[in-house]
């Protein structure tokens, strides 16, 4: 199996972080063959920033030579995995950027003119998101109307063709009597048995 790790959090002594780590031990411990790499978007300093103009047009995106090695990643990944905070109800500009700057039509998905949809071209890939919010998991599914999770799966995986997407969304991670040790185990031990 082949796993591409997202990274995309600007500090590496966060709960993320931690997230991270626990990822690496469930591979680490799992019997499968499984070969990692990692994209840390801020440490690469990835930039989001999406650029239209006489120089950079649109139909072009697909082949952008600056994006080529993370189209390689994706492309030679069976499995990859997202880990991020949610602010604002939705993921860090910096992963959204990644998307828009990635996801072109002529990689990601083509136009068909015979159907309403275009056609992913990201088929038979599974996706992880692990995400984390200050505020309770009841939050974003009962006031937000689960928008992230809707926005993650239906506006941007399932339109390039990835259909299975798991969630593991955590909540209240800034209390210091919450939760994190249980959400870190139940994350390590989803890895041992991928």
């Amino acid at each position: 199996m082949n796993l591409l790790i997202v990274y995309a959090h600007p500090n590496h002594e966060s709960l993320n972080y931690a997230f991270y780590n626990k990822v690496i031990e469930g591979i680490d411990a799992n019997d499968k063959e499984i070969t990692v790499k990692t994209l840390d978007l801020y440490k690469e300093n990835f930039n989001p920033v999406l650029v239209h103009n006489q120089d950079r047009r649109r139909r072009d995106m697909a082949t952008d030579v600056e994006l080529e090695i993370h189209r390689k990643q994706l492309l030679w990944a069976n499995k990859i995995v997202f880990i991020y905070p949610i602010w604002w109800g939705r993921p860090p500009a910096m992963l959204l950027g990644y998307f828009d700057r990635l996801l072109a039509s002529g990689f990601a998905y083509k136009n068909n003119e015979k159907k309403i949809m275009p056609e992913g071209l990201l088929a038979n890939k599974d996706v992880i998101c692990i995400s984390t919010m200050k505020g309770p998991n009841n939050y974003i599914r009962l006031f937000l109307n689960n928008m992230h999770q809707v926005m993650m799966k239906k506006a941007v995986f399932s339109f390039v063709g990835i259909k299975k997407v798991k969630f593991f969304e955590f909540g209240s991670t800034e209390k210091k009597n919450g939760k994190q040790s249980k959400y870190l185990a139940k994350v390590k031990n989803h890895f041992e048995y991928i």
